[in-house]
């Protein structure tokens, strides 16, 4: 293999003038992945929570409201997705609001589009794994609430939710960590998260191999930190129970 190895150049200062190096740029794209994978999944979890209360009420225009955005963010490619919120979304909104958010920096136009856009799209996957969780319980446990007296919104929030979300912790650990695999799609739409700095790294230094190696360690440790703080919440949440 004729390739020329040399990982020095990751801590070899930035051709374009910046005060920072090569690993330096990966560690910005590392926090970024970070920050906006979080904001998102805050989003896919309030959103999927409410949308699979929906999926599951007996009034069936809920229920119909609830198919509609499952199968809307489901069946269209994430990367599509991106480019809808980032170039389309904007001009379909009121004037005002669509100059607003096009007279913002562009980092934070990038930053804002992944983050809705990825949060919505997870929440059609947790809503689904929510909406399972709930359709897992015993019918007994559905009559209890209304037997004491609940309304049907203290039915679900005192008794059905919590139970479920016990029953899908596998899942939801499993979607938790496509946020952070998935937000590399962002890229496309000019966030530098990651997998952008990887290729923008390439562009300037031709290290393919140091570059894409850095970054698959890098997503590792993400995996390595988030499982088992996931997983020891789940049986400490099931233990309680």
């Amino acid at each position: 293999m004729s390739y020329n190895w040399n990982w020095g150049i990751l801590l070899s200062p930035v051709s374009t003038g910046e005060p920072t190096t090569y690993l330096g740029w990966l560690i910005s794209g590392f926090w970024v992945t970070i920050t906006v994978s979080l904001a998102a999944w805050v989003i896919a979890l309030i959103t999927g929570s409410l949308f699979s209360i929906l999926r599951t009420a007996p009034n069936r225009f809920l229920a119909g409201i609830g198919t509609v955005y499952v199968a809307s963010f489901r069946n269209i490619p994430l990367i599509v997705q991106f480019f809808v919120w980032y170039l389309v979304i904007p001009e379909l909104l009121l004037v005002s609001m669509g100059n607003w958010f096009k007279q913002l920096p562009p980092t934070a136009q990038f930053y804002s589009s992944s983050i809705i856009c990825l949060g919505l799209f997870t929440g059609a996957r947790v809503c689904e794994q929510v909406r399972s969780g709930i359709n897992a319980l015993l019918r007994g446990q559905r009559n209890a609430g209304l037997a004491m007296g609940f309304t049907e919104w203290q039915r679900y929030r005192y008794v059905l939710m919590p139970v479920a979300y016990r029953i899908i912790v596998p899942p939801l650990t499993s979607e938790f960590l496509n946020v952070f695999k998935n937000s590399a799609v962002a890229s496309t739409i000019g966030l530098l998260d990651l997998s952008a700095q990887a290729r923008q790294l390439v562009d300037y230094t031709a290290q393919t191999y140091e570059s894409f190696i850095a970054v698959t360690i890098a997503y590792m440790l993400i995996n390595l930190i988030v499982m088992p703080e996931i997983i020891r919440a789940g049986i400490q949440a099931v233990s309680r129970g």
